[in-house]
């Protein structure tokens, strides 16, 4: 079945059903994929300001009211407990758990947060003809825990991270110019080149995903992450936190061209 083509209605219908259960880079096509963290209310507005002082990493799509698990905005109709393939739930900053859906975990005072996903922007560098390494190679794109601190925020606080994809030169240039188009699913990359200049110690062994392989005359791409709520959840430790697994979206109704600027 070619999911590339299918509606994101469609696709989450088997998300839900448990008929998909892997990474979603590459489903359909043309709409916007979205990380998630979800909070309790006692901390969402501390977290929602963390989201606007940090708009490269954290790019909202939606904000659900609380209690409700309806993405209205983004995907009306959508239940956040059961349209994602794999969640992680933190406790204190530990991961205690990973699971399909969240019917044992979801509570009335909770809020959840859609943020922009680079997976998003995948679809139109492939239009402009760009290889995306991690999907020829069919495998999660490889995350990295910088030393690029994100603008603190009540209780947030902590590192960027950014996902990375290798290119020559001169698609990076043309990979820039595509996604600088779409500031609310991470915009243009952040750092190209040396990955020690921001911390990386090992391109080969990537903090989430799957690592890529980077060719004579490639040079490492990196783009800010949507991850980075999890890096933040392992710094600063609140008493309960969920997120999407790495790679594992949340496939909205928006779509990529509404939120591309000329």
């Amino acid at each position: 079945m070619t999911y590339s083509t299918m509606k994101p209605k469609e696709v989450r219908q088997l998300i839900r059903e448990k008929k998909i259960t892997t990474f979603t880079s590459g489903l359909c096509n043309g709409y916007a994929q979205a990380n998630l963290a979800i909070l309790p209310k006692e901390l969402a507005f501390d977290f929602l300001l963390f989201t606007q002082r940090n708009p490269k990493p954290c790019p909202v799509l939606d904000v659900t009211e609380i209690g409700c698990p309806e993405p209205k905005l983004a995907a009306p109709g959508a239940d956040i407990r059961y349209d994602i393939p794999k969640y992680r739930i933190y406790r204190y900053g530990e991961m205690t758990d990973e699971v399909t859906d969240l019917s044992t975990y979801w509570r009335d005072d909770l809020v959840a947060f859609l943020l922009g996903c680079s997976f998003s922007f995948e679809g139109p560098m492939l239009d402009a003809g760009l290889e995306v390494r991690h999907i020829t190679e069919n495998h999660n794109v490889p995350m990295y825990i910088t030393n690029i601190p994100c603008t603190p925020a009540g209780v947030f606080s902590g590192p960027m991270v950014v996902s990375m994809r290798p290119m020559k030169p001169k698609d990076a240039i043309r990979a820039t110019q595509v996604t600088s188009r779409m500031p609310s699913v991470h915009g243009a990359p952040i750092h190209i080149g040396n990955p020690t200049d921001i911390g990386i110690k090992d391109i080969s062994k990537p903090d989430f995903g799957d690592p890529s392989t980077i060719y004579p005359g490639e040079i490492p791409v990196f783009w800010a992450c949507g991850v980075t709520p999890q890096a933040v959840a392992m710094s600063v430790k609140p008493e309960f936190m969920i997120t999407h697994a790495p790679g594992h979206m949340f496939i909205t109704d928006l779509l990529n061209a509404d939120l591309s600027v000329l």
